[in-house]
């Protein structure tokens, strides 16, 4: 037991500092291209921290046959990668950190909704949907969503930017980082360093939990969920500190765009059948607990408060409590 700690707050360090490292090369490689904050931390960094759902569903469902704890690590880590959002918002202050992000980020989470329902509904109608193979339809809508939505943001952001200061940005990062090899490099090492540790998370997480009885879909939910999200966590915060507030909030964005995306690969790699037609009815909790956090994260960003009374926005904390609620209402399915 003390090896297994060991090896998890090992992991967890390394993270954490090869996070903090790969936010900072990020920044710079947004000033470097002139892709932005947003771009950079909804296609690039999500698509590294959400590495370690891609393997755990390749894991759970070409390896073990595992689908619910596979479907459960991605509605959890969408759910959980939305505290995330209440985090940032509580380590940043005296304003809100929804009136201090661009409202296009409203476009990214609107597309996680969407994306969000389909799941659900896909989970409902299991069965009955028509499949390719042993690959539903559903799972090849996911894809095409998720690249029209990346296609979608990528040409809003370049509308956005504006020439002359994405220009001078560029002119300053160079000044900063005269080798771009050197910032791609470095940004390279510290990503697979946080995926060859994150590799490890879930399976120690696994043996700490030990035996609990509650059933695939809350353990997977939980704390699976929780443990390939440290990424997330690590990466976002290290990106608000260095004040790079929109690239925190589009890794989260991002993170959840891409985990239903990481889905249609899983039903890919389930070869006995359709994988969201083999699950559990009970991970609509946590799928419908995702959306309704993300609406409330939408009515944030769209009202932009100017103020908070408590060291929490009020969207931030609806957030922790849905988050609440939905984890609570996993639990007494599971015990039950």
């Amino acid at each position: 037991m003390l090896l297994t700690w060991s090896l998890f707050i090992l992991c967890a360090a390394v993270i954490l500092v090869a996070g903090t490292q790969l936010s900072r090369y990020g920044d710079v490689i947004a000033d470097m291209t002139g892709l932005g904050r947003t771009w950079i931390g909804i296609v690039l960094l999500a698509s590294v921290t959400s590495l370690p759902e891609l393997i755990t569903g390749f894991s759970s469902t070409a390896i073990f046959r595992v689908p619910d704890i596979a479907m459960g690590d991605i509605a959890g880590s969408c759910m959980f990668n939305l505290v995330i959002i209440a985090m940032l918002d509580a380590l940043h202050s005296p304003a809100p950190i929804s009136a201090r992000v661009h409202q296009g980020q409203v476009l990214s989470a609107s597309f996680g909704i969407v994306l969000l329902g389909l799941v659900s509904l896909s989970i409902i109608l299991g069965k009955m949907l028509p499949v390719i193979g042993w690959v539903s339809v559903s799972s090849i809508l996911f894809a095409g969503i998720y690249l029209l939505a990346m296609r979608i943001i990528f040409t809003y952001e370049q509308r956005r930017l504006v020439e002359e200061f994405v220009a001078e940005m560029a002119t300053e990062a160079e000044a900063r980082h005269p080798s771009s090899v050197r910032v791609y490099g470095l940004f390279t090492l510290n990503a697979v360093l946080i995926v060859g540790a994150a590799l490890y998370l879930p399976g120690l997480a696994a043996e700490l939990a030990g035996s609990t009885g509650l059933g695939q879909t809350f353990f997977g939910t939980i704390f699976v969920a929780l443990s390939t999200s440290l990424p997330e966590v690590v990466v976002s915060i290290a990106a608000l500190r260095i004040g790079a507030i929109d690239m925190a909030v589009g890794n989260i964005f991002g993170s959840n765009l891409f985990n239903v995306g990481i889905l249609a690969l899983d039903d890919l790699f389930y070869t006995p059948g359709s994988l969201l037609a083999s699950v559990e009815l009970s991970h609509i909790v946590a799928v419908l607990g995702a959306m309704v956090m993300t609406a409330i994260a939408v009515v944030g960003l769209t009202y932009r408060s100017g103020s908070k009374r408590l060291f929490i926005a009020w969207d931030a904390l609806g957030i922790v409590v849905v988050y609440a609620l939905a984890s609570a209402a996993l639990y007494l399915m599971g015990s039950a």
